[in-house]
């Protein structure tokens, strides 16, 4: 299955609020796994309170749904603005890519 587009969604934490937000995005892969066009779904941290999330889908469909469905509605419910500031988003197109078989473990 070819993840021909993605989504990569950037969070900014409020001052104080940075364990909220890395909680929120981490109770968000129960709602990415029950998303059927949802091919994979990630999500980090890359600052002290700089957050991230990335996915990738099949066809733009998918990414609509995606848009459209649970994750999304928490994040505009719930995210902005009692932890962060407004979500932006970048969609994008998949240019390449590789899967590398190789244990991972996880730092937080």
């Amino acid at each position: 299955m070819m993840e021909k587009l993605g989504l990569l969604v950037r969070l900014e934490a409020r001052a104080g609020k940075e364990q909220q937000v890395a909680e929120f995005i981490e109770g968000a892969l129960p709602l990415a796994q029950q998303e059927n066009e949802t091919i994979s779904w990630y999500a980090f941290q890359i600052g002290p309170s700089s957050f991230g999330i990335f996915d990738t889908f099949t066809n733009q469909e998918g990414r609509n749904a995606h848009l459209g469905g649970q994750i999304a509605k928490a994040l505009m419910e719930n995210a902005p603005p009692a932890a962060c500031h407004r979500p932006s988003y970048r969609a994008g197109y998949n240019t390449g890519s590789q899967i590398i078989d190789t244990p991972f473990q996880a730092h937080r």
